[in-house]
């Protein structure tokens, strides 16, 4: 029984090299924002809405900025789940191929209930992972939270990278 559970245990590295090496010699594919502003933006400091390799989706960070006549933190949190749905749609995926979530909170005790509830609005259980990380600052000088999503991608979905 011991001698079992050992070879199984160090078949389990074979194996995960095995994908990793499948995986390593498919091209990555990168989504771009439509919008021509923004792409441009993009182009220039060097970095994709999504990487799409394998099954998997990497969504790039979007922070959560208070705009002029918002009333509290959930107006913002709501703005980044708007852009990280239509991101995800563009990909041909929806909030329940959400894998992990990830959030840098610039202020962690004053965001997290508020931004918790708002989440909760868009990813229904079974929910993904979800790690929450404090911050000083974020690229957006005003920003509150950042969030960045991984992804598996839909089963008969072709890559609708750029």
């Amino acid at each position: 029984m011991i001698r079992r559970a050992l070879v199984a245990a160090a078949a389990i590295p074979v194996f995960a090299a095995m994908t990793v090496s499948a995986q390593a010699g498919e091209p990555k594919q990168t989504l771009m924002p439509e919008d021509a502003e923004a792409r441009a933006f993009q182009e220039q400091v060097g970095y994709s809405d999504a990487v799409i390799h394998g099954d998997t989706i990497w969504l790039s960070g979007v922070v959560a900025v208070p705009q002029e006549g918002d009333e509290g933190m959930k107006p913002s949190f709501h703005r980044v789940f708007g852009q990280l749905g239509r991101t995800l749609e563009r990909l041909g995926a929806d909030w329940d191929d959400v894998l992990e979530v990830q959030t840098f909170h610039t202020d962690m005790a004053a965001q997290i209930y508020e931004f918790a509830d708002v989440k909760n609005e868009y990813i229904k259980a079974p929910f993904p992972a979800w790690t929450a990380i404090g911050v000083s600052a974020l690229y957006e000088p005003e920003g509150l939270v950042e969030v960045k999503l991984i992804v598996r991608k839909p089963e008969g979905e072709s890559n609708r990278g750029n």
